[in-house]
């Protein structure tokens, strides 16, 4: 089931995430709606929050639903290790139609767990890690917008209020 995407301006957007403890059929579901959720966007990551639901999951898949194999599932993620830069242009989902450019590591370790509770490492460098960083940072209640220069958020935060106003949000 394709479920709505949350705008920036939503609180859950900038609340920390609760840890996941139930690891049921619920969960499977909740997965699986979010990969048909992102592919309907599109997009290529998608964290819980960003359809309103206060846990620490996000999906990933690079390939866009392209690779059977694409498919990543993290559930409690945390970065464990970082190395390098980048700086590259990112959007988001929840703030379509605006991008920037981000300083992220070019290289990060996460540990996370699958969706049977076993715990895992995955290493990602350059979009991937790009990808592991953003959706880690919705988990803990950090949009890409809060890593940019405060003048070009404030660019953004006041295009936005624009179309709040016109009701185009």
């Amino acid at each position: 089931m394709i479920r709505p995407i949350l705008k920036y301006g939503a609180p859950e957007l900038e609340t920390p995430s609760e840890e996941i403890t139930c690891f049921d059929d619920d969960l499977k579901e909740l997965v699986r709606d979010m990969f048909e959720t992102m592919y309907a966007a599109p997009g290529i990551g998608l964290a819980a929050p960003q359809i309103g639901i206060n846990k620490r999951l996000a999906v990933i898949d690079l390939t866009s639903g392209q690779e059977k194999d694409g498919q990543l599932v993290l559930v409690n993620p945390s970065i464990v290790a970082e190395e390098g830069s980048q700086k590259e242009e990112e959007g988001c989902l929840s703030i379509p139609g605006f991008t920037a450019a981000v300083t992220r590591p070019r290289w990060v370790k996460v540990r996370a767990q699958n969706l049977d509770a076993q715990e895992f490492e995955i290493e990602g460098e350059d979009l991937l890690a790009r990808a592991f960083c953003h959706e880690i940072d919705h988990l803990d209640g950090v949009l890409y917008i809060d890593r940019i220069s405060p003048l070009k958020r404030d660019m953004i935060k006041r295009k936005i209020r624009k179309m709040m106003r016109n009701g185009e949000w």
